[in-house]
C-alpha cells in the first residue's frame, strides 16, 4: 500500500519555469532569478524546473546542478519547488531525487524510462524504477505522463503505481484524451491519488478541471491568466472560470500550436522580464512572424510578464 511521507497537498498553479540563456546560449543566472521572481509576483502556487519546457534536455549535468541550486536559494522557501529528475537509469534519477530533496525541492517529476525512438522497457520495469526512486526519496513524485516518451501508461497501471510505490502520489496527464484518463486514473486510484494534474499548456484545462484535476502545469510566461481561471473554479463559478477560458484560449493555443517553449522567453523578453530569450540549438529561434502573432494575442490580454521589467 503507497505510504504518502509528505504532509502537505499541493495544488493550483504550477507554471513551468524556462532556463534563461545569454545571446551566447550560457546560463544566465541573473536573468534566471528574475524569471522566478516575475513567476511568483504573477501567482503561481509553486513553480517546475529543469522539465521539458526548461529545455533540461539540452543541459549538462553540471549546469542542472547550477539552476537547481540557483532557484532553490533564491526562491527560499516562498513557494514549493518541483524538481524534474527524469533520467533513464534508476541509479540516477535516484540520485538526481535525493539531490533534489536535500536542496529543498518539494516533489520530483519524472518521466518513466525511455530513450530515443524505439528504448523502452516493460510495466514490469517501470515500476520496479519508480520504486527504487521513492526508496530515496522521502517527498512525493509525480509521474508524467506525456507522448514525449513513447511509453503507454494506462490509467489502471498509474493508479497500481499510487497504491503500490510509497511516493508516487502525483500525476501529470498530457496524454490524449486527458479528462478521460484522469476521471479514470481517480476512479482506481482513490485516496492513494493526491494530486491529478492538468498539463500541456492548459489547453485541455477545462475538461481536466471537470474530471477532478487539483493542478495545472503550465507554461511559466501567464501564470496570472491561468490563476484567475484556476481560482474561480476552485471558488465553485465554473461558469466564471469557462468565461475567463475563453478569454485566454486564444494565448495558451498560440503557445501549445504556434511556439512551443520559446512562448515563456519571447513574452518575458518583451516585458524585460530576461534579457535575451535565446533557446539552444539546434532548436531554431522563433520567426519574426510568429513572435509578432504571439505578442499580438498577449497584449489583448495585458498579462503581467509584459509589464514587469518595465
Amino acid at each position: 500500500m503507497g505510504i504518502i511521507l509528505a504532509d502537505k497537498i499541493y495544488r493550483g498553479v504550477f507554471p513551468v519555469a524556462p532556463t534563461i540563456f545569454d545571446a551566447n546560449g550560457r546560463v544566465d543566472l541573473d536573468g534566471q532569478r528574475r524569471a522566478i521572481d516575475f513567476m511568483i509576483d504573477a501567482g503561481s502556487d509553486g513553480i517546475c524546473i529543469l522539465a521539458n519546457f526548461s529545455e533540461q534536455f539540452a543541459l549538462t549535468d553540471d549546469e542542472r546542478d547550477i539552476v537547481q541550486t540557483t532557484v532553490l536559494e533564491h526562491v527560499a522557501g516562498r513557494i514549493p519547488v518541483i524538481v524534474t529528475t527524469t533520467h533513464f537509469s534508476s541509479l540516477v534519477c535516484a540520485e538526481r531525487s535525493r539531490a533534489a530533496q536535500d536542496a529543498g525541492a518539494a516533489m520530483v517529476m519524472v518521466m518513466p524510462p525511455y530513450h530515443g525512438a524505439t528504448i523502452r522497457v516493460a510495466e514490469r520495469n517501470i515500476h520496479e524504477f519508480y520504486g527504487r526512486v521513492s526508496d530515496a526519496i522521502d517527498i512525493p513524485i509525480m509521474i508524467q505522463d506525456a507522448p514525449v516518451s513513447g511509453t503507454p501508461l494506462s490509467a489502471s497501471f498509474l493508479a497500481k503505481l499510487a497504491r503500490e510505490v510509497a511516493n508516487v502520489s502525483y500525476f501529470k496527464i498530457e496524454t490524449a484524451q486527458a479528462a478521460s484518463k484522469l476521471r479514470e486514473l481517480i476512479e482506481l486510484g482513490g485516496d492513494a491519488v493526491v494530486g491529478p494534474w492538468d498539463g500541456e499548456e492548459a489547453i485541455t484545462l477545462m475538461p481536466d478541471l471537470d474530471a477532478g484535476a487539483t493542478g495545472a502545469m503550465t507554461g511559466g510566461g501567464y501564470p496570472d491568466g491561468i490563476r484567475k481561471i484556476v481560482d474561480a473554479y476552485f471558488a465553485g463559478d465554473a461558469e466564471k472560470a469557462a468565461d475567463l477560458y475563453q478569454q485566454w484560449l486564444p494565448l495558451i493555443n498560440y503557445e501549445n500550436r504556434q511556439c512551443g517553449l520559446a512562448a515563456c522567453k519571447a513574452l518575458m523578453k518583451e516585458g524585460g522580464v530576461i534579457g535575451s530569450d535565446t533557446i539552444r540549438h539546434p532548436l531554431a529561434p522563433m520567426h519574426p512572424s510568429v513572435r509578432a502573432g504571439l505578442l499580438k494575442v498577449a497584449r489583448r490580454l495585458d498579462p503581467l510578464v509584459l509589464r514587469w521589467g518595465k
